[in-house]
Parts: structure tokens; C-alpha cells; sequence
């Protein structure tokens, strides 16, 4: 049977199929979480980078050295669970953990080189104000001045909102200048405070002076907001932008810049953030994981139920079938068949109950045909006895020696009969005996001549110096019936020969006639039960029908086998082929 279409290779691919379903939903569940929570993890570490860089960055801004940091770097490591270390730029200890730096990466703290999107060009934090911080009293006075503003602003457009500088200078957002400036009649949110005066004037003659150096023949005037106009001394006017050097000037006013802040600002300083492992760092799947995890469990789960239920009912399907089938001949149904679907295993199953509900009905068939048969060889000798009874009770007859003699053969022909069944039986049923021993066969030859004869039928037998190891007495038996049943069929002037012969190990003895023969339709029944040639059960011509049966039967006790060739009309010659 081909492998793919065996039961055991189906539920086999089944399971294999199940599993590897179980393997790539894992797979994919794991690699899915695993993405995620390695995104997630690292959204987490840049923000919490980020976090850690700004605190330490706004501390150099606004603190002029780095003492007190430590508070802050021990309250940003258990915020985000970080272990961070603060060092000079040689890698000198400033704060945090002592561990090893050697070969660590580090990000240089320096609010004088940040981003240019977070310090514009002169990469200068915004945070770094240094001596344009105003004071508690200037604060107060122009926060005053801006909430009195913004009323008037948002009077005019219902918008408008006061943001504070990290100068502490407010500034309305929302609204256009004009707006400000026609609420702000006399300019004081924009005009510099007593405070600021001299650190813009300082500022503004350090930029000059650069300017000087370099030979640029413009001047500078700064505004609140730090911007600036370029000024020709020559004429007392701006200088016409074309004719203004922006490079150059702009790098005057970020080097005067940074030499007037410079004293308020912590020196550079190189951040180290070192990330714990996940065990450490206590990582579980989210709740959202937990989700995917029992939804693509579900799902694998449902898979399997569905291949099981499928590949269940299509196995249970058939045996229901077959018990049903089962059940149906146990109630004496003869007629009953399965249908066989496939050649797998079930297939095979069906076929064998088919072959075995065949097998049954010839047996069932047999056996009513050898109960008749046993009924009716029994009824006529019965017969005969009871009517010779009955004739000698009314006294139609007398029990003379002829009577006598009748009802003697009538018992014998039942005697017959019952040994015969007997000796099935017992065959049947595994206790035939046999007591094996070395037989001559010329002697059991000779035997077996002497104890038939048939008028006009000549009886003989050719033999070599041979034995075997054979039951005398059962043997004799065998060669008796089919001797008896040759000289049945053997008309006047035939013969009947028994020949034995050596083949290899084996002994072959050969009963042969020259009789009446048998039909080649009737050859392969004679060594039946109750089977005889003559149908009309004539007993003078056919016997009782189980002679052949116990020859087989007997032979087989032997180890042995026997079989029959025949001629129809030049007769018959049985074979029977025993161990030596």
C-alpha cells in the first residue's frame, strides 16, 4: 500500500502540520513581540537619553561649575533606571558610580556646542543668559506691564499669550508686533532694563572691538532681543546689506558672546549612561503583548480542534459503519457489506470484514448442506431398521438369518457413518492423534491389497525398498479409502495400481484407476464433505461422501498433502506426498 495513502502517515502529517502551524505562530509571535518591545525599549532609552542630556545640559547653563550636580544625576538614574556618571573631558570624576570608562562611549556636556536646531547658528543653549538675567523686582515690573498688555491685546483680537524667556523677560505670542506695539504705547516690554544696560554695553563693545580687529569698517547696535544692526560710521546710517560682511560679523558676535557667558556656565563636561540588562531592568510583556500571545494561542488552538474533528470523523466514519455492519450479521444478517473507500488501512478493514462476511455465508451454507446431508444419511438405514421392526411387529415377516443379516448391515452402514463424523470431528477440533513410527511400504502395500478386492477388478502394487515415519494404522486408513473408492468406480476389466516412490525427501504414493474418471467441474469438490459423483446418493455406487474428506484431513495430520488429477471416462489417479 503506497505511503501516502496509509492512515497512520495521514495523522501523522496531520500532527506534523498542527505543529509546525504551533511553531510559526510562535515564531512570528515571538519575533512580533520581540520587535515591539525592542522599538518600545528603544523609544524608552532615547527619551530617557534625551532626559538626561537636557537636565545635565540646563545645570551647565545656568550653574557656573558642577559640585551640586550630584542630587541631579541620582534623581534622573531613578527616574529611568539608568546608571550615570559625570566626568571632565580627560575623564576625571565629577559624579555618579566609579566604574570602568575606558573604552565607553560618552556625549560631550558643552551649552556652548548644542544642536544648531536647539542654539541656532551660534549653538549657544538658549538657557545660557548669564548676566541678562533680570532681576526679582525688573521681572515683577515688566510682568505687570504684560498682563496690562495682553488685556488690551486680547480686547482687540480675543487671542494672545504671554511667554516667558529664560531671562526672565515676558514676550506676548499669538498676535502680529503692531498689535503689541499700539497696546504698548511707550515701548517698555521692548526697552532694556537698568539691569541690562551695562551686559548689552559690554557685549556690543567686545563684538565693535572684534570687528576692529578683523578690519571691518561696520559697527554694530544691539537690540533687547540680541539681534543686531550693522551701522557705516561713515554716514551714521545702516550699511546697505550687500555691502555687509554677515560671516564674518556673525562670528564676532558668537565669539563675544561666548567670552561674556562663558564665566556663568559650567566647564565641558562628558555624560556617561551606561543600560542595564532587561533581567535588571525588570522588561515584561506589555499587556498588549499578553493579548497577541492568548489570541495566537486561540488561534492555534481552534486549528488543532478543526484538524482533529476532521480527521477523527473521517476515521471514525467507516468503523461506525463497520460496527453497524457487525452488529447486523451478529442478528443473522448473511447479506450484509461494507462499502470499501480507498485501499489505506480502513479500506483494507472493510475489504477483510467483506471477505470474512463471504467466507461466513459459504460456511453457514456448508454447514445446512452437511447437516441435510448428515440427516438424510442417517434417515435411510434408520428407515430400513424401522420398517424390517415394524414389518416383523405386524408379522408380515419372520426374523430369520436373512433379517438378521439385513439389520446387521443397516447398524454397520451407521457405525460407518458415525466413525467417519467422528474422525472429522476430532480432525476439526486439532485432537486428531497420530503415533508416528518407520513403516515399511511394500508390507502396508501388501496389507491393503489383502483386504480388498472387487469382482473383475485387478488389484496390485509396485513398491522400492522404502520407508517412512507415518501412523500405520492411519495410514492404512487413507490407502484403504481411496483403495475402496477407486474400486467403487472401476468397472469390470480395469485395474487398480498403488505405486510409492522417493522424490527428494519426500514419499509419493499414487493410487491410480482406470475407472470412470471425474469432470473437471467436479474435480476440485471431491475432497468435500458429503460430495459424491453420483448426486442421486446411491450407496452402492457412492459411498457415504466423507471418505475423500478424512483422507485429506488425515494426510494433513501427516504434515502431508494430497491431490487429484483425472481423466473423464480413463480414470483418476490420487497423489499423496508425505514426509520422509
Amino acid at each position: 500500500m503506497p505511503a501516502r495513502r496509509s492512515i497512520l502517515v495521514r495523522l501523522l502529517a496531520g500532527a506534523v502540520l498542527v505543529s509546525l502551524c504551533s511553531i510559526a505562530a510562535t515564531a512570528w509571535l515571538a519575533a512580533r513581540s520581540t520587535t515591539v518591545a525592542i522599538q518600545q525599549e528603544q523609544g524608552r532609552a532615547l527619551a530617557d537619553d534625551s532626559k538626561i542630556y537636557d537636565a545635565l545640559l540646563g545645570y551647565a547653563a545656568t550653574h557656573a561649575a558642577w559640585p551640586g550636580v550630584g542630587k541631579l544625576i541620582e534623581q534622573l538614574g531613578r527616574e529611568t533606571g539608568r546608571q550615570i556618571t559625570l566626568t571632565t573631558n580627560d575623564r576625571t570624576l565629577i559624579a555618579g558610580p566609579a566604574t570602568d570608562l575606558a573604552s565607553a562611549s560618552s556625549v560631550a556636556i558643552d551649552p556652548f556646542a548644542v544642536d544648531p536646531d536647539l542654539g541656532g547658528a551660534e549653538r549657544i543653549d538658549p538657557r545660557v543668559v548669564g548676566p541678562y538675567k533680570l532681576s526679582a523686582a525688573d521681572q515683577k515690573y515688566l510682568g505687570d506691564i504684560a498682563q496690562r498688555v495682553l488685556s488690551c491685546v486680547r480686547t482687540r483680537t480675543g487671542v494672545g499669550t504671554i511667554v516667558t524667556a529664560p531671562t526672565g523677560r515676558p514676550k506676548i505670542v499669538g498676535v502680529g508686533d503692531a498689535t503689541v506695539n499700539a497696546c504698548d504705547t511707550n515701548g517698555i516690554l521692548d526697552a532694556l532694563t537698568v539691569s541690562e544696560r551695562k551686559p548689552y554695553s559690554q557685549l556690543q563693545t567686545m563684538i565693535n572691538t572684534c570687528l576692529v580687529a578683523q578690519n571691518i569698517q561696520y559697527t554694530i547696535k544691539l537690540q533687547p532681543d540680541l539681534t543686531w544692526t550693522v551701522f557705516d560710521p561713515a554716514v551714521s546710517a545702516p550699511a546697505p546689506q550687500q555691502a555687509v560682511p554677515s560671516e564674518r560679523i556673525e562670528g564676532c558676535v558668537t565669539q563675544s558672546k561666548r567670552a561674556q557667558l562663558d564665566p556663568y556656565v559650567a566647564p565641558l563636561a562628558r555624560l556617561f549612561v551606561n543600560t542595564p540588562s532587561r533581567a535588571e531592568a525588570g522588561f515584561d510583556l506589555s499587556p498588549a503583548n499578553q493579548k497577541r500571545i492568548a489570541g495566537v494561542a486561540a488561534a492555534v488552538l481552534l486549528i488543532t480542534v478543526i484538524i482533529t474533528v476532521a480527521g477523527g470523523f473521517r476515521l471514525v466514519q467507516p468503523l461506525r459503519a463497520l460496527t453497524r455492519a457487525s452488529r447486523r450479521m451478529t442478528g443473522g444478517d448473511e447479506s450484509v457489506r461494507v462499502r470499501v473507500r480507498g485501499s489505506d488501512e480502513i479500506g483494507q478493514l472493510s475489504a477483510a470484514f467483506n471477505e470474512l462476511a463471504d467466507s461466513r455465508a459459504r460456511t453457514e451454507s456448508l454447514r445446512r448442506a452437511m447437516v441435510s446431508d448428515i440427516a438424510h444419511e442417517l434417515r435411510t438405514p434408520l428407515s430400513n431398521i424401522r420398517g424390517w421392526l415394524e414389518a416383523v411387529e405386524d408379522g408380515v415377516t419372520k426374523p430369520d438369518q436373512a433379517f438378521i443379516q439385513s439389520m446387521s448391515e443397516e447398524a454397520a452402514l451407521l457405525q460407518h457413518i458415525i466413525d467417519d463424523l467422528r474422525d472429522l470431528a476430532t480432525a476439526d477440533a486439532g485432537n486428531l492423534r497420530i503415533h508416528p513410527e518407520r513403516v515399511h511400504l511394500p508390507t502396508l502395500f501388501e496389507q491393503v491389497v489383502a483386504a480388498h478386492h472387487s469382482e473383475g477388478v485387478t488389484l496390485s502394487q509396485t513398491s522400492p525398498d522404502l520407508e517412512l515415519d507415518a501412523d500405520p494404522v492411519r495410514l492404512r486408513q487413507v490407502l484403504g479409502n481411496l483403495v475402496a473408492n477407486a474400486l467403487r468406480f472401476t468397472p469390470a476389466g480395469g485395474s487398480v495400481r498403488l505405486e510409492g516412490r522417493r522424490e527428494g525427501t519426500d514419499t509419493v504414493i499414487d493410487v491410480i484407476d482406470t475407472g470412470t474418471g471425474i469432470s473437471p467441474d467436479d474435480l476440485p469438490k471431491v475432497f468435500d464433505r458429503f460430495w459424491r459423483a453420483e448426486q442421486s446418493r446411491n450407496r452402492h455406487t457412492g459411498g457415504s461422501g466423507l471418505g475423500l474428506a478424512i483422507v485429506r484431513s488425515l494426510v494433513e495430520a501427516h504434515h502431508g498433502q494430497v491431490t487429484a488429477t483425472s481423466v473423464l471416462g480413463e480414470g483418476s489417479t490420487f497423489t499423496i506426498r508425505l514426509p520422509s
